[in-house]
């Protein structure tokens, strides 16, 4: 959330952040109305107020005066101004709950490098790497859809019957091939200094507004029937509401968490759930990194929060570029942000490199700045004798493994159908170094002639 004064104060940047966003579904000038109403009335609740202190004082002096008319006349002039003072404060709140729904609803102002652009097509490619020295591929290698039905690991038309579309199983080696992931991804961020959490998956509404995915985003999230409760669409909701209304010192900073949970989105944007496979998708597992800061390091933080993101992308030597979003791809509440896009090269969705394939993405690493801070109440203290000041969260995947794991099931495909373990996965898989599969079980396995 922004803060009233910024607002009240530079308008104009507001209006062009609003403008560089494409949003045109907030009306600042009726917000600044209503915050000049608000304040005329806060100051004629003042007035009102020391009025009255100055009435009731001389009601006894005139009494004891033996100025009784004047006194009854100060009495119901002091009634007045009671009843008046009732109405000013009754809308001055009125007032106030109705900026407080309508500040929810304005997004982060985008930080000044952040580049101009209507949609993704504008987003900024920085770099690409690891296509200097990429690994002999089939010459067709098979979606990772395909693959995993023949391998029998990843399994979509069992998930169809227990959940619906978009879900899916895992199976044998492809939950081995997930916990790897899962385990090494997390050792990797406890090497970056980051203190493991594993968080409560239901959470309230107020931790949901707290950061952000409430009320802009509630069509994308599932709501428990009948409770205040909302399944996690991401641990950065219950890590970063862990320390709401807290106030941490300045040598507690930064704090780095990672957490490990399963997430819950139903996809109700245009995109929707993708026909087949594990890209987009009901249930998904990653690693989320949330870090808390002093305001004057964050930028220096996002940074770092990149490059340990894209520590994993190197250790498992898979092909991926960097993009910088564009004002209009920009997140609601993040006032930077950063894409890691692995390369998938089973699928060619027209948005791939030269060599074919397609980008996805694994990865946002976001600065809030005080956005988030704001809305929770986290705070900290510079100095014991300094007041307590709003600090700065940043978030990473790091990463998603759901397209991690389509990205090594297409970049480390054999002629053979197998696949290739990551190096760095083996000790994560008992040594294993290939996925072969297994033999599929069933009287459908029979119809399909894969069993005599």
């Amino acid at each position: 959330m922004l803060d009233r004064n910024y607002i009240r104060q530079h308008p104009e940047e507001v209006r062009e952040g609003l403008q560089a966003r494409g949003t045109d579904d907030v009306d600042l000038d009726a917000v600044l109305e209503m915050d000049e109403e608000w304040r005329e009335l806060k100051a004629r609740g003042d007035d009102l107020r020391h009025e009255r202190n100055q009435v009731s004082d001389k009601i006894g002096d005139l009494k004891q005066a033996g100025k009784h008319e004047e006194a009854d006349e100060a009495i119901e002039r002091s009634g007045e101004l009671k009843a008046e003072i009732e109405e000013v404060e009754t809308r001055a709140e009125e007032l106030e709950d109705e900026l407080d729904e309508v500040m929810l609803e304005i997004p982060q102002v985008p930080h000044e490098s952040v580049p101009l652009g209507a949609d993704e097509d504008d987003n900024v490619e920085l770099r690409t790497e690891g296509f200097d020295n990429l690994r002999d591929l089939p010459a067709e290698v098979v979606p990772h859809y395909d693959l995993g039905e023949e391998l029998d690991i990843i399994d979509e038309q069992r998930a169809a019957k227990t959940s619906g579309s978009g879900f899916y199983f895992l199976k044998g080696e492809g939950c081995q091939l997930e916990h790897a992931l899962m385990q090494f991804m997390m050792d990797v961020h406890r090497e970056q200094g980051y203190v493991d959490i594993f968080p409560p998956i239901p959470i309230n509404s107020q931790s949901m507004t707290g950061t952000g995915q409430l009320p802009k985003f509630a069509e994308d999230a599932y709501k428990l029937e009948d409770e205040d409760l909302w399944l996690c669409p991401t641990a950065e909701v219950p890590v970063t509401n862990m320390y709401a209304d807290d106030i941490l010192l300045k040598d507690d900073l930064p704090l780095k968490h990672q957490a490990y949970t399963p997430n819950f989105r139903q996809e109700a944007g245009e995109h929707g759930t993708e026909t087949r496979g594990i890209v987009r998708v009901h249930q998904f597992n990653k690693v989320e990194m949330v870090n808390f800061v002093e305001p004057e390091t964050s930028y220096d933080r996002l940074d770092a929060l990149l490059d340990e993101a894209e520590e994993v992308l190197r250790k498992l030597e898979l092909p991926y570029r960097v993009l910088e979003l564009c004002t209009g791809d920009l997140g609601f509440k993040a006032a930077k942000q950063i894409d890691l896009e692995v390369w998938a090269p089973g699928d060619d969705m027209d948005d791939g490199p030269d060599e074919g394939g397609r980008w996805l993405e694994v990865s946002t690493a976001s600065n809030f700045e005080a956005f988030q801070a704001r809305r929770a109440g986290l705070r900290y203290r510079p100095e014991q004798h300094e007041s307590a000041e709003y600090l700065h969260t940043l978030n990473a995947s790091g990463l998603a493994l759901p397209r991690v794991m389509v990205a090594i099931l297409e970049y480390y495909q054999n002629d053979d159908g197998t696949v290739t373990v990551p190096e760095a996965l083996r000790p994560y898989m008992g040594g294993k170094e290939v996925i072969e599969g297994h033999e599929k079980v069933g009287e459908s396995a029979l119809g399909a002639g894969e069993k005599e």
